[in-house]
């Protein structure tokens, strides 16, 4: 098969690669320099190792919480992407086409709406949320919820548009599978890459969101990284690179993951 001549070359592609490489590269490399980096200027593991002195685990509790919390947050809210929005989208699809662009409208309506905005909002919902189902920091799911649903649409969307659901369904259909098993052993294999596409998405907003957190006073990894940053910066600049360290192989294992599947699944 010809190359496009709109595509770029190798070489091209290496050098936007590497570009972009040392664009993410260096605020890393510069904050690791700075967390090993004593006073007199020589190169000591000595701030890291503080990180297990036992006397010091209380002052650090707050971003073990917040982490947890956090990894909380994001399967609660990745569990209402897939469970809610996408089985949404089909039925949009199959059912009501007509209702796509108000659809649409509605779910990419979160992303012109600034987050101090939405607390605002928010905030007289989750004082009877509070009420009803507790003050536990994984009720933020419902927020983080609306936080991701543009980018989760346009993932989700993107794979919609690339298969025939009309037809799968009524062949399903029609040789007697029902509406639950279309959805979940025909529909949902073709949407694997739009689906694990909004999971990863909806882990990295979770993973990374501090205003609304922050503002509804719950506690998670980042209001945890503020909080330990005032008592002492290095172990702040520590654990910020664990937490990066930390998501960028959780997003690793899950689209690992998504693709040992969707080979297993191919005939």
């Amino acid at each position: 098969m010809s190359r496009s001549p709109l595509a770029p070359s190798r070489t091209t592609r290496w050098v936007i690669g590497i570009l972009v490489g040392a664009l993410f590269a260096v605020p890393f490399v510069a904050t690791l320099l700075f967390t090993l980096t004593a006073a007199d200027g020589s190169l000591t593991l000595d701030r890291w190792a503080a990180l297990f002195d036992p006397t010091r685990a209380a002052a650090y509790r707050p971003v073990w919480t917040g982490l947890v919390n956090s990894l909380i947050l994001a399967v609660v809210t990745v569990a209402i992407v897939l469970v809610v929005l996408a089985p949404t989208m089909v039925l949009v699809t199959l059912r009501f086409p007509g209702m796509r662009r108000a659809f649409e409208f509605l779910a990419l309506l979160p992303i012109t709406i600034p987050a101090i905005v939405l607390v605002v909002g928010l905030a007289p919902i989750y004082l009877t949320i509070g009420r009803t189902l507790g003050t536990g920091a994984w009720t933020l799911a419902f927020a983080y919820g609306i936080v991701v649903l543009p980018f989760a649409y346009r993932s989700i969307q993107a794979s919609i548009d690339a298969v025939d659901l009309r037809t799968l369904a009524e062949a399903a259909r029609t040789l007697g599978a029902s509406w639950p098993t279309v959805l979940l052993r025909v529909i949902a294999p073709n949407l694997r890459q739009g689906l694990l596409a909004a999971s990863l998405i909806t882990v990295a907003v979770v993973l990374g969101e501090f205003t609304i957190a922050s503002l509804l006073n719950r506690q998670v990894l980042q209001t945890g990284l503020v909080l330990i940053n005032k008592q002492d910066a290095w172990a702040s600049a520590i654990f910020t690179l664990l937490a990066l360290a930390f998501a960028f192989a959780l997003l690793l294992i899950i689209g690992r993951a998504g693709r040992v599947g969707a080979g297993r699944n191919t005939p």
